[in-house]
């Protein structure tokens, strides 16, 4: 923007030019008018000195503004640098948390799988039956003849089958099995039957005595695979009797599993 003094610096000027372009004018009076626009002239120059000195100031105030705007642009490039940091940081630790979740759900999958697995094999393992003959009496017989023990008491496993009298074993253990009977006393008629493992024989329970009656027993403890079967034959010639005193039973159950 021009100032006063400037504009009167081009008047006088402009004056001049058009003076000696006239040829009209003295040359005193050209000396006059340069006379009198020489004051001005000082006045111009200080005013433009002045001007210059504003306008310093001005740019030093730009400059120190545009250092100031680029300190703040260099530190909001940091910030952002910071931020793209911490999100890789964020995301990596998702992807990490992603992956303890899905190794832990695989875990759960495991475990829940073994739960199964054991709970299956503890009821396996829950093995036991206890079992009595019946009311009546059972031989003599020339053969050995099985005994169905009819009643069924306890029979947990399903192992037990009341229909045929054989214990199938469902799990490969020890097994303990328990045979009492009872009878009447006679002079010639035994008190007597046998436990048998896939056909072949175990122990026996026996007794003979003339009168009263008599009650043998005897236990076993054996280790059975899978599909074994046990069962109780009546001894050749002897005779066994029950009755609602549940007297003669037959009764097992697992020990342990191998």
């Amino acid at each position: 923007m021009k100032t006063p003094g400037a504009v009167l610096l081009l008047l006088c000027s402009g004056l001049l030019v058009v003076v000696a372009e006239s040829g009209g004018v003295q040359h005193k009076d050209a000396a006059s008018i340069q006379q009198t626009c020489q004051p001005d002239i000082h006045t111009v120059l200080r005013d433009m000195t002045g001007l210059i000195a504003e306008q310093r100031v001005e740019l030093r105030h730009t400059k120190t503004q545009l250092e100031a705007m680029e300190t703040r642009l260099r530190a909001s490039e940091k910030t952002l640098e910071e931020q793209r940091s911490v999100i890789r940081e964020l995301k990596e630790k998702q992807e990490e948390q992603r992956s303890v979740t899905r190794e832990q759900a695989a875990a759960l999958r495991v475990t829940g799988s073994q739960v199964e697995e054991m709970r299956r094999d503890r009821e396996e393992r829950k093995v036991s039956f206890f079992t009595a003959l019946g009311d009546g009496y059972f031989g003599p017989s020339d053969v050995a003849n099985p005994l169905v023990f009819k009643e069924v008491i306890t029979n947990i496993g399903s192992a037990y089958n009341p229909n045929t009298g054989v214990f199938t074993a469902p799990v490969r253990g020890v097994y303990h099995f328990v045979l009492i009977l009872y009878g009447d006393g006679h002079a010639s008629i035994p008190t007597g039957a046998s436990l048998y493992k896939n056909g072949n024989y175990i122990v026996i329970a026996y007794s003979k005595q003339p009168s009263q009656y008599v009650k043998p027993s005897n236990v076993a403890s054996l280790v059975l695979e899978v599909g074994d079967v046990v069962y109780v034959k009546l001894h050749p010639k002897a005779w066994v009797r029950d009755n609602g005193s549940r007297h003669t039973t037959f009764s097992g159950h697992l020990l342990f599993t191998m």
